[in-house]
C-alpha cells in the first residue's frame, strides 16, 4: 500500500510551548506508525495572514474592484495564485488527514491559521456552491483540530461562563472544514495545560499518543448531509419540509447549527456518536 501523508498545520510562536510538545509527539507517533508527516509551521515559515491582492499573479479580472474569491478562483484555474499559497495547496493535496494545532484565542484559530484558511483553501480549489459539505472537494479526505485552551473544561461546559465548547467549534468544524467537504475527526482538546502539573500534562501527552495509533480509523464527526435541504435558491437552502415534519417528534435538534430551536444533541461537536447514542443521552438514558 502507498504511504498515507498526514499534514499538520501548526500556530505558535514558541518552540518551548506545550502546543509543541503536541506537534512533537504527533510527528513521532504517526511516523512510527509509518505515515510520511508534512508540517508548516506558520510562525517559522512568516506566513502572510492578509489576504490581498498580492495573492494573485499578473492583471486582476476586475481592475476596478477586487472581489478577492472570484480573483482568487480565476488566479487558480489560470496558475496564477501567489507561490506560498499554491506551496500550501500542494500539501492539502497530497494529505489524507490535516491537523490543526493551536491554542484557542478568542474562541478561534489565531491570526496566521485564520489566514492559511482564508488564502489556501481558495474558491475552486477547496470549494464551490456545486461542491460543499458532504459533496465537497475534499470528501475523501479528514481533518481535526488540536488545541490548548486558557481555560477550564469546566469553563466551556453548557453551564461555564464561557458557555458550550459545541457552539464555539461549530464555525470551525462545519464552517469551514466539513464546508469543504472534509470528514472531521473528533478535536483533541488539551484543557489549561499551562495551569496543569507536569505529571498531568504528561498524561495529556501520552493521551494523545496513544490515540494517534488509530486516527485515521476514528469514525468522523456527523453532520447533516446535503440531501436534506432543498439546494436552490427558489428554496433558499432550507430543510425540506418532509425532513424539518420528521424532526419534530424529537427531543433534540439536528445539528449543533441545525437545532431548530430544541436543545442540541448532547457532543454534537466533541464525540463521534451514533444518532441512536445521542437520542439516549438526550432522553437520559445513558
Amino acid at each position: 500500500m502507498a504511504q498515507k501523508t498526514v499534514l499538520i498545520v501548526y500556530a505558535h510562536q514558541s518552540p518551548g510551548s506545550f502546543n509543541a510538545a503536541v506537534r512533537d509527539v504527533a510527528v513521532e507517533a504517526l511516523t512510527e506508525n509509518g505515515y510520511r508527516v508534512l508540517v508548516s509551521d506558520l510562525y517559522a515559515m512568516n506566513f502572510r495572514a492578509n489576504a490581498t491582492r498580492d495573492d494573485i499573479i499578473g492583471e486582476l479580472k476586475n481592475p476596478e474592484l477586487c472581489q478577492y474569491g472570484e480573483e482568487t478562483l480565476h488566479a487558480w484555474m489560470e496558475g496564477r495564485l501567489s507561490d506560498d499559497i499554491v506551496a500550501e495547496q500542494r500539501k492539502v493535496e497530497e494529505a489524507e488527514l490535516i491537523i490543526f494545532q493551536f491554542p484557542l484565542y478568542w474562541f478561534s484559530v489565531p491570526a496566521v491559521m485564520k489566514g492559511w484558511m482564508d488564502r489556501v483553501l481558495t474558491q475552486g480549489f477547496a470549494f464551490s456552491l456545486e461542491k460543499m459539505y458532504n459533496n465537497g472537494i475534499f470528501k475523501d479526505k479528514k481533518a481535526m483540530l488540536s488545541f490548548t485552551t486558557g481555560a477550564t473544561q469546566t469553563m466551556f461546559r453548557p453551564d461555564g461562563i464561557n458557555g458550550d465548547m459545541n457552539i464555539t467549534l461549530w464555525p470551525l468544524q462545519n464552517g469551514t472544514l466539513h464546508f469543504c467537504g472534509f470528514q472531521v475527526l473528533a478535536p483533541q482538546i488539551f484543557w489549561c495545560p499551562a495551569h496543569c502539573p507536569p505529571a498531568v500534562r504528561a498524561a495529556m501527552l501520552d493521551g494523545w499518543r496513544a490515540r494517534l495509533k488509530g486516527l485515521l480509523a476514528e469514525t468522523p464527526l456527523t453532520f447533516a448531509p446535503c440531501e436534506l435541504f432543498d439546494l436552490s435558491f427558489q428554496g433558499g437552502f432550507l430543510l425540506r419540509p418532509e425532513v424539518k415534519e420528521e424532526r419534530e417528534s424529537h427531543p433534540y435538534g439536528l445539528t449543533t447549527g441545525h437545532h431548530l430551536g430544541k436543545p442540541l444533541p448532547p457532543d454534537n461537536q466533541i464525540t463521534a456518536q451514533s444518532a441512536a447514542e445521542s437520542s439516549a443521552k438526550a432522553d437520559g438514558r445513558k
